[in-house]
């Protein structure tokens, strides 16, 4: 059998119970990674754990809140101590909120929480991760960001905002960590089938007074394992002339 592009490599996947995380977790396990999910979502986490233990794969979970720098710690210090070497990081958590809310109706708790989750939480988790990815030699950090805030703007003043953050971070970070032997890029995917998407176009439907299940089925949302490959790929040996932020479907 062919070895996979990521065989032998462990990653750390935060988001990782589903969506684009979990469809990540699932490829890099079919390319030979071992992979530790970070999540909140305990119950989402068991079964993407059980369908890549049923495929053969091997991961491991670690409930984590990633707005606590004790749990992204621990994550991270799990993942390495687990498989022996932490080689990828990859930050998928992320929530948008305040969709379609007015610049004065947005409530400053709503703003906090979005940045919170987004910026904080993957600032968090690739400072823990890093250390270990030195460890082993160097790697790659792969962060979430999205079109939103980068390219254009956000049905959500919040999410727009944090993912701009998240992008600047990695822009930031990237000829730093570029010294120390580990690439890292910033994500932007498009309209793709989560549930954080969905639920955003559930809330453009509602907003506008269109049905809903109608505004679902004509959104024509992508398959968050379009992404998951393309992860897979920048976290390969094969990506190592990649340089920047890589923008999706």
């Amino acid at each position: 059998m062919t070895a996979g592009i990521l065989e032998g490599k462990v990653a750390l996947i935060t988001g990782g119970a589903r969506g684009i995380g979990g469809a990540t977790a699932r490829r890099f396990v079919s390319e030979g990674a071992r992979v530790a999910i970070g999540d909140l979502l305990a119950h989402e986490a068991s079964e993407t754990i059980e369908a890549i233990k049923g495929a053969g794969g091997q991961a491991v979970f670690v409930q984590t809140d990633v707005t606590r720098e004790e749990d992204c710690r621990r994550l991270a210090g799990a993942a390495a101590e687990q498989f022996g070497r932490l080689d990828v990081v990859v930050t998928s958590a992320g929530i948008l909120h305040g969709a379609y809310v007015g610049l004065e109706d947005l409530d400053l708790e709503t703003f906090e929480r979005v940045q919170a989750v987004n910026v904080r939480g993957t600032f968090l988790t690739v400072k823990h991760a890093v250390p270990h990815i030195k460890r082993s030699g160097g790697g790659v950090a792969l962060c979430i960001s999205s079109g939103a805030g980068v390219r254009g703007p956000s049905s959500s003043i919040a999410y727009g905002t944090s993912k701009a953050g998240v992008h600047g971070l990695v822009m930031t970070l990237q000829p730093r960590l570029e010294q120390q032997g580990i690439r890292a890029h910033a994500i932007c995917p498009g309209s793709i089938d989560t549930p954080l998407k969905r639920e955003n176009v559930a809330d453009a439907a509602r907003a506008a007074g269109r049905e809903v299940p109608q505004a679902l089925a004509n959104a024509s949302l992508g398959d968050p394992d379009g992404v998951a490959r393309i992860l897979a790929f920048l976290a390969s040996e094969d990506a190592d002339f990649v340089r920047g932020t890589i923008f999706t479907r």
